[in-house]
């Protein structure tokens, strides 16, 4: 790296190297938000400001690639815990208009198989994109869902046994 391709506030990351995993990020933002663009470009840019202002510090002791996923997934749980807490106020005064608001905003899968991902715990669906989608080890994932390994492989163990007895189902049909 650099010196002049470093971030100021985060000595360890490069701008070659953020720009090298934009896209798989901006991924990983776009499924956090069930694939809305502007709440992941938002995502994307709450995450480069915490970058940039040093508020999330690289260590050096990860991939880079799982540290910024983590800060996405950061963002993204601490964005909708605001959300689901807005939600409970207006369920609790309006409970006709958060069943029509969340109605419209659950994505609609054709595909089979990521009907059937989708419908897993969010945590195996979690690890399972990560894992395939991301081109992260188990291990990564786990640290970007701030579990530990064994958890981790937990998860990934029984995700695909799920995913596996959900398809053969279909499959039968």
């Amino acid at each position: 790296m650099r010196d002049s391709d470093a971030l100021d506030n985060n000595p360890y990351v490069s701008r070659s190297a953020l720009e090298a995993i934009h896209s798989q990020v901006y991924g990983w933002a776009l499924s956090r938000c069930d694939f809305d663009h502007a709440t992941a470009e938002d995502l994307m840019q709450q995450a480069y400001v915490e970058l940039l202002s040093g508020n999330a510090r690289f260590d050096n002791k990860s991939s880079l690639k799982t540290f910024v996923f983590s800060v996405v997934q950061n963002l993204a749980r601490s964005r909708f815990r605001r959300l689901s807490s807005r939600l409970r106020l207006v369920k609790k005064y309006h409970a006709e208009t958060v069943e029509t608001t969340v109605a419209a905003i659950e994505p609609v899968a054709n595909d089979d198989i990521w009907r059937a991902v989708r419908a897993l715990p969010a945590r195996q669906r979690d690890v399972i994109e990560l894992v395939f989608c991301r081109d992260l080890t188990v291990e990564e994932a786990a640290a970007v869902m701030g579990v530990t390994t064994g958890t981790g492989r937990v998860h990934y163990d029984r995700a695909k046994k799920a995913l596996r007895k959900r398809l053969q189902l279909w499959a039968d049909k």
